[in-house]
């Protein structure tokens, strides 16, 4: 049996592993919004984390930054973060002027999440003032595809991952191998295999507690998934794969498609990345 077939055990029995979403990074003001809000601080209820295909949510302004952030009661999008982007979408106010968010980022504390119109047009906007908020589905639809293609990269080359990114409809993992040999063909052959098995892909929680009872959970990064909120999000891919993450996927893999790995590139001597697209 090979190495990447040892992934049809039962989910249960899977080892949750390192989700190269939580890699340790440095605050970016690219996906960091430092700001200081006059108002009482109210978290921005994050509706993607139940349900991640939902495309529109009406919301209440809570807060307006001097960057040109909308802090909403409640979200659609997904705020940029660990390699995958921030969502775009319009802010639809109550006479139906659309304005068009170009970029979703958490606040400092990461508890509110500001959508980036601009300075002159989140000027206009006042705390308490009911608006519609408009996902653009398409674009964040293909990131979902190639977000969960992604983790099944992940258990066909089960090596340490040390960083990733998704992009409109292509993605990339770098992974810790000491010897590449690695081959584009045989390794869509297998990425595809795991995509055609239509495998239901679901989410569960676990506390920092249980976390900190089962040390196990994760064993191929040394670092440890984030805390703070008090729990941890994994996601399965029915038996496939089961690790943390707390990004968009979609319900089955067969939705991602066909893909192909289309460049293997040497990053270092340990070092391999490998990109992947969508073909459909």
């Amino acid at each position: 049996m090979s190495r990447w077939e040892t992934s049809t055990l039962a989910t249960e029995r899977l080892t949750p592993r390192r989700c190269w979403h939580q890699l340790p990074r440095r605050p970016s003001m690219t996906h960091v919004l430092m700001f200081e809000s006059r108002t009482t601080m109210t978290a921005t209820t994050l509706l993607f984390r139940d349900d991640a295909y939902l495309q529109n949510c009406d919301a209440i302004v809570v807060a307006v930054t001097p960057e040109g952030g909308i802090i909403l009661d409640r979200t659609i999008c997904y705020a940029q973060g660990g390699g995958q982007p921030g969502d775009l979408g319009v802010i639809r106010r109550t006479d139906g002027e659309d304005i068009a968010v170009t970029n979703t980022v958490y606040a400092a504390d990461r508890s509110q999440v500001a959508h980036l119109v601009g300075a002159d047009q989140a000027a206009r906007f006042t705390p308490g003032e009911s608006v519609s908020l408009q996902l653009d589905w398409e674009r964040r639809f293909k990131r979902m595809r190639v977000h969960t293609a992604l983790h099944l990269l992940s258990v066909v080359l089960p090596y340490p991952v040390t960083g990733g990114a998704i992009a409109d409809g292509d993605g990339r993992l770098d992974f810790d191998i000491p010897d590449g040999g690695l081959d584009k063909a045989d390794l869509t052959d297998k990425l595809n295999a795991l995509i055609a098995r239509d495998a239901a892909v679901t989410e569960s929680w676990i506390t920092d507690a249980e976390l900190d009872a089962n040390p196990g959970l994760v064993k191929t990064m040394s670092v440890k998934p984030p805390r703070g909120s008090g729990r941890v999000r994994l996601v399965a891919i029915e038996g496939i794969d089961l690790q943390p993450c707390g990004g968009t996927h979609v319900r089955r893999t067969s939705e991602i498609g066909t893909v192909a790995v289309t460049d293997i590139e040497k990053k270092g001597k340990q070092n391999r990345r490998v990109r992947m697209s969508l073909v459909d």
